[in-house]
This record gives structure tokens, C-alpha cells and sequence, in this order.
């Protein structure tokens, strides 16, 4: 007979997000994920999305806990995605998670959209403290189902955690907004080139003082098959490996020749 103390430990698994806490997108995931392992939830506790990897260095964070339904869902953090997952591994956890997944975002983060999101820079915070990390979307804004979503994040979770993430690699998920039949399959994808056409918008309050509206559209600047706007576009998930290292190393080798070091 095989005792409690020498069954396998359940992987522990940390979640959380950029559309908050009470998001219907992080509720689908949590339910899905707990599946396959222990789940702590720590998120903002409001809408955060498009903060990029701001953290909080001259205000207080404060964290309570969030019940949904009249249960204990997780900790509600007043600041950023980067915020709750700093906070979560550094402060409220007893040992460090065996995966971390942001998600399921509610909309685009493809392209440039990256380098804004949220719901990748939780992830990119994870992998920063040497976490395998996925970051995770449905590519609408419009009435979504997350559940076919959070059906295949984990089973992606299960296939990251058997064969881990070289570190400082995190994947970024992107799944069309269409049924499971209908999705034509699973791309590993790049990052895609794009321009967002941003529009600011004059507006005036109920005071007549005037403020901007940011508005504008996602401009793909190519349309490449291996590509991750393209792969959603086209009914395919789209898996992006990404990594934090923002180093162009090949333009290193170039400054090497332009006589920098006589500068000084």
C-alpha cells in the first residue's frame, strides 16, 4: 500500500491575469486548471490592461481576499499584473509555484500588442523569478466562451510542465474566438511585425473641460504564414515562444565598428 507522504506531490500552479480578478476569463481558467493541480489565484483587483510590466514602488499594495459565489477564490492586489505576481511568489506563497498562467486575457496579444500587454508581462514577471510561464488570450473583445480556451491551456500546461521552458522563455497563446471544431489547428508561431493606428479622440467632460479618448486599430505590417496574427486570423492557436532579453545581438556586433569607445 502506498502511503500519503510518498504519493506524488500535485504540481502547484499560480494564475493570474490583467482584466482582474473577478474577470470571467480567469474563473474558466481557475475551474479547468484545478484539474491538474493545486491552484492559488492572485490578480488585480481591478481592469489592468495594456500597463505592460509597471510595477508599484511609491504607493502601498494592499491585497484581500476575493470570495466569488460565497468561496474563497483567490487574493485581490491593488496594482499591476506584475504587482500580484511579484507579490504572490515573494510574500503570500510558501514556496515558489511550478507554473504560472496569465490568462485567459479577453482580447488580442499578438504583434506588437506584446509589448503592452499585461496579461504577457505577469507571465514575463513569472519567468523573471524562474517560473515556467504561459500567458494566455482568446482573441476577441466581443461575448466570448472561455471554455474551450481554458480546455486547451490545460492540456498545454501539462506538456510544459513535463518538459519545462529554457530559462527566461515563456509562451504566449493566442486562441481564435470560434468553436473547437472549427479551429484548424496549432501553429508554434513568431512574433508578428505590426503598427497600432492610435487616434485620440477631443472629448469634453461634464465640466467642458476637454480629455482624449485613445482609439485606433492593429496595422499588420506583413502577413507572414509562420506569424501570430496571421495564425489567428486564419482560425489556428498560435504559440509564441518570448523571451524578456531585449538585446539585438546582431546589432552588437555592428557598433563593434563604429569607434563608440573613442567617444569618451
Amino acid at each position: 500500500m502506498t502511503s500519503r507522504s510518498s504519493r506524488p506531490r500535485r504540481p502547484h500552479i499560480l494564475i493570474s491575469n490583467d482584466d482582474g480578478i473577478d474577470a470571467p476569463g480567469i474563473a474558466a481558467l481557475a475551474a479547468e486548471i484545478k484539474k491538474i493541480g493545486a491552484v492559488t489565484v492572485v490578480a488585480p483587483d481591478r481592469q489592468q490592461s495594456a500597463v505592460g510590466h509597471a510595477i508599484t514602488m511609491n504607493y502601498p499594495l494592499r491585497v484581500k481576499k476575493f470570495f466569488k459565489s460565497g468561496r474563497f477564490f483567490g487574493y485581490a492586489v491593488e496594482g499591476t499584473p506584475a504587482d500580484a505576481v511579484k507579490l504572490a511568489v515573494r510574500a503570500l506563497l510558501p514556496r515558489k509555484p511550478d507554473l504560472l498562467i496569465s490568462g485567459i486575457n479577453h482580447g488580442s496579444n499578438t504583434a506588437i500588442s506584446v509589448i503592452y500587454s499585461g496579461t504577457v508581462s505577469a507571465a514575463t514577471e513569472g519567468t523573471i523569478l524562474g517560473i515556467p510561464s504561459i500567458a494566455v488570450s482568446l482573441t476577441t473583445f466581443g461575448k466570448a466562451d472561455f471554455s474551450f480556451s481554458a480546455r486547451f491551456t490545460r492540456r498545454l500546461a501539462r506538456l510544459v510542465m513535463r518538459n519545462g521552458l529554457p530559462k527566461g522563455t515563456l509562451l504566449n497563446v493566442n486562441i481564435p474566438p470560434v468553436r473547437r471544431r472549427e479551429v484548424r489547428g496549432v501553429l508554434i508561431t513568431r512574433q508578428g511585425k505590426s503598427t497600432w493606428d492610435d487616434t485620440f479622440d477631443a472629448r469634453r467632460d461634464p465640466a467642458n473641460k476637454e480629455y482624449y479618448w485613445l482609439t485606433g486599430a492593429l496595422r499588420e505590417a506583413e502577413r507572414g504564414q509562420d506569424a501570430d496574427q496571421w495564425a489567428v486570423t486564419h482560425r489556428y492557436i498560435s504559440i509564441t515562444p518570448i523571451q524578456y532579453d531585449l538585446t539585438d545581438y546582431s546589432m552588437l556586433k555592428t557598433m563593434g565598428g563604429w569607434g563608440v569607445e573613442k567617444l569618451r
